[in-house]
């Protein structure tokens, strides 16, 4: 076995978001103070580990959870646009059980293709800047760690190409929780193994698990569906 390097995708904390609107690549939405307290768990439990490098989405929700784990590790935040949010026809939208964007009929029209999907940026495109930012990191932390800050939609599409599973999913049911790490293992170039878990998972309200945006700060009714919901 050759030289091991782990790069962790680790998916921005609770945004401060009280009309729960579908912010995308707005800029003006911050980290809540629950979400500043997950970033401060990621950082706790990543401290000890051999992280070399931590990269980030230039939006400020990313570059707010990347801080305190810079700041522990001694490492400066690298920007990479290209683990930025997927763009979607939606931003700017809410998606509350009442009013939601999506019991409008003008929305529609959008939804008609959820492979490609329609409504945002391709799949595979999304992919395509994900791996390649992955794949740098990789080879700039070679035989130790980094850390990716990134958002939900782009860490999942990228697990499910990797495991070679299908791209239509229900966003309620993505395993990609605030605060959440998708690690990759690379032994050399090649994938050994990923992993999945949550070290912030005690901080986040039950009822906002599974939603696929979030919501910190918005009313139930304001807050998009989760699953069950």
């Amino acid at each position: 076995m050759g030289l091991q390097t782990t790069v962790h995708l680790l998916r921005h904390g609770e945004v401060h978001n009280p009309e729960g609107i579908l912010y995308g690549r707005r800029d003006g939405y911050h980290l809540s103070d629950l979400g500043q307290q997950m970033a401060q768990r990621v950082a706790d439990t990543l401290e000890g580990r051999d992280i070399t490098r931590v990269v980030s989405s230039p939006l400020e929700r990313a570059q707010e959870t990347a801080l305190p784990l810079a700041k522990a590790l001694g490492v400066e935040i690298v920007p990479d646009p290209r683990v930025i949010e997927s763009t979607n026809v939606f931003e700017g939208q809410t998606f509350g059980v009442g009013d939601g964007v999506l019991r409008k009929p003008s929305a529609w029209r959008h939804l008609w293709n959820p492979f490609r999907p329609s409504w945002g940026e391709p799949y595979k495109q999304l992919v395509a800047r994900m791996l390649a930012a992955v794949y740098d990191a990789r080879d700039a932390a070679s035989g130790h760690e980094a850390v990716i800050v990134s958002h939900q939609l782009p860490i999942w599409t990228t697990r499910l190409h990797v495991e070679g599973r299908s791209f239509l999913h229900d966003p309620r049911r993505r395993q990609c929780t605030l605060c959440s790490l998708t690690s990759f293992t690379f032994d050399g170039e090649k994938l050994l193994n990923l992993r999945y878990s949550e070290p912030a998972a005690d901080l986040i309200p039950v009822a906002d698990r599974k939603a696929p945006f979030s919501a910190g700060g918005a009313p139930a009714e304001d807050k998009p569906p989760s699953a069950g919901a």
